[in-house]
């Protein structure tokens, strides 16, 4: 199996479940307006068993190819942390997270998508590319 495949994979899995959401829900896959909704009471049991489902996606993949998916993290936790709270401000700034931009809105050509899914990218980018250049 080449190293592409299971990335391949997932991504049309997480197609398949966002069109699936939004032609049987009309409900749009963002994982921040879910969880909004979600801490807010609301539409609880869809929205609880799309976060279920997102906590047991390792669990189903552990138990099919036998080993659990790796994953990197070289950052420190400090800025894991500092990370993490600037996409949670640019989530909400962009009213709406990658997830719901870059998967739905881009499929369905939303201006505001292309336009949020663009600075993302550059953002990350820059990011990446400041990171680079200052650490040691």
């Amino acid at each position: 199996m080449t190293p592409y495949w299971p990335s391949l994979l997932g991504g049309m899995l997480i197609g398949l479940s966002a069109t699936m959401l939004l032609l049987l829900n009309g409900r749009v896959a963002g994982i921040s307006g879910i969880l909004g909704r979600l801490a807010q009471g609301a539409q609880i049991p869809t929205n609880a068993a799309f976060v279920i489902g997102l906590v047991l996606g390792p669990l189903l993949y552990r138990a099919v190819a036998g080993t659990w998916p790796a994953v990197i993290i070289t950052a420190s936790l400090p800025v894991i942390a500092l990370a993490g709270l600037l996409v949670g401000f640019g989530t909400r700034m962009g009213s709406g997270c990658t997830s719901g931009h870059g998967i739905v809105g881009l499929a369905r050509l939303s201006p505001r998508s292309i336009a949020a899914v663009v600075t993302f990218l550059g953002a990350g980018i820059a990011t990446v590319t400041l990171m680079r250049l200052v650490s040691p």
